[in-house]
Order: structure tokens, then C-alpha cells, then sequence
């Protein structure tokens, strides 16, 4: 795995070729931030982003929605997919946050995570875009790339989580998964667009397994390479692979296709 002075020098390469890295969910306060990252679990944020401006306007606070009725909030979350699943969890995490916290989204880890529907990656979302306490959100594209790239080393999130905040700055935390995640989605995809990508030549992935498998000019044509070009915890077609019980431990409490 790189050591922190190389992590650093790696993010500063990345984050120069993505200098527009940053949460693409559209929100107004840490309230609908909540909401709009529990939606995009198994969804796309530009699917959710068509969703919320309705949904927040019926719904303005936690008092608000912690009042809806799965019902009439089914319909209204439908094409987020998994929306009877959603529903259940948006209502349960607004209930939780009258009664706990005066309808307020509180700024700290444990009591977010104690919220139905919210893991420790929504919890960082949160933390970091809206309520100015950095936080490093781990989800299948920070899990590959920096897998991929060397500086992180583990299928597990809250692993990984912990081996790249002990690498960076507190401060930069937030912005190092955004970048991660641009660039997982841009660039280092589950088939990886690796010359696009501004650490390729430091890059563990692409000096083991890629260049490798090209063949030498007048050679024969090298072995297929047998490694794999998706991250851990990743399906065939990119979306999350079903977690084992290490991933679990990441401190979700929502059924499968609503944890984020």
C-alpha cells in the first residue's frame, strides 16, 4: 500500500484533474441532504435530483415528513427504485429526528447512524457537505479506485474508510471521496478508461495487471490478465455486490437496498 506522503501526492494529481469534484445531489440544508442521499442508494443522484425539488417541497422538515404515510410517499420515490423499502426508511429516520433530536439533523456520527435508513457513508455525506464536520464517505467507486490505484487496501468501507483518513489531512477528507468518486465515475470505471487517468503510471492496477497483459511489439500476445477490473464489493455490471459480514459491520441498520 502507498504511504501517506504518496497518498497525498496521488490525491493532489487527481484532484487537479478533477477541480469540480463534489456531492452532485441538490440540497438546501443537512435536512435534505439526508433525504436525497438515503434515495440514491441503488439509484443514480440525477434520478434522485428529478425526484427531491417535489418531494421537498411537500416535505420541507423532519416534522413534515415524519408525518407521510408510506402510501402516499411511495408513489411520489417510486422511480428511485426500492421505494416501499425508502419510504419505510424516510419516515422512520424523520420520526426518529422529532423525537430524539427536535427535528433537527444532529452533527455527530453516532447519533446519525442511529437513524433508520442511515449508514456510516450517508453519515459522512452529511457530515461533510452540510454540516462542516469532515467526513469520508466510502462507496463502491472509492472502494475500487483506491484499491486500484494502492492506498487503500481492504473490501471492507469502514477499513478503507480508516486507512485514507489516516493518510490525509482531516480537512481534505471530504473532498478526497468526492474526488475518488469522480473519478471512479469518469475515469477508472469497472472497465477503466486507464489512459485518462491522470496516475496511471503510479498506479498499482495499471503497472500489474493492465500493462502486463499487452503484448510486447513482435511477441506473441501476452496472457489474458486473470485479475479482475472491478473493485471489491462490486457486481459484473458495476453496482454493489451483495456485502459478507465484514461490510455489514459498517453500522447500517436498513434493509440491503436502502442502505447508502
Amino acid at each position: 500500500m502507498k504511504t501517506p506522503v504518496e497518498t497525498r501526492h496521488l490525491l493532489d494529481t487527481l484532484e487537479a484533474q478533477h477541480p469540480d469534484a463534489d456531492t452532485e445531489l441538490h440540497y438546501s440544508n443537512a435536512f435534505e441532504l439526508l433525504v436525497a442521499t438515503i434515495l440514491s442508494a441503488q439509484s443514480t443522484d440525477q434520478r434522485v435530483n428529478l425526484v427531491t425539488p417535489a418531494l421537498f417541497k411537500r416535505y420541507p422538515t423532519a416534522h413534515k415528513l415524519a408525518r407521510a404515510t408510506p402510501p402516499v410517499l411511495e408513489p411520489q420515490i417510486h422511480s428511485t427504485g426500492f421505494f416501499r423499502a425508502k419510504s419505510k426508511a424516510l419516515i422512520g429516520m424523520a420520526q426518529a429526528l422529532v423525537q430524539k433530536h427536535g427535528g433537527e439533523v444532529p452533527a455527530d456520527m453516532d447519533a446519525l447512524i442511529n437513524l433508520p435508513g442511515v449508514g456510516r457513508k450517508t453519515a459522512n455525506v452529511v457530515l461533510g457537505h452540510a454540516l462542516g464536520v469532515p467526513g469520508l464517505p466510502v462507496d463502491r467507486h472509492v472502494l475500487r479506485v483506491s484499491n486500484r490505484i494502492g492506498i487503500a487496501e481492504s473490501d471492507d468501507p469502514e477499513v478503507v474508510e480508516q486507512q485514507l483518513c489516516a493518510a490525509m489531512p482531516r480537512k481534505r477528507w471530504t473532498r478526497t471521496s468526492d474526488t475518488l468518486i469522480l473519478h471512479g465515475r469518469r475515469v477508472c470505471r469497472p472497465k477503466p478508461h486507464c489512459d485518462q487517468c491522470a496516475v496511471q503510471d503510479e498506479c498499482v492496477y495499471f503497472q500489474t495487471v493492465i500493462r502486463r497483459a499487452r503484448p510486447v511489439p513482435g511477441s506473441r500476445a501476452a496472457p489474458r490478465a486473470v485479475t479482475s477490473a472491478r473493485g471489491p464489493s462490486e457486481a459484473p455490471d458495476g453496482s454493489p455486490a451483495k456485502p459478507g459480514r465484514r461490510v455489514r459491520a459498517s453500522g447500517d441498520r436498513t434493509p440491503r437496498a436502502v442502505r447508502k
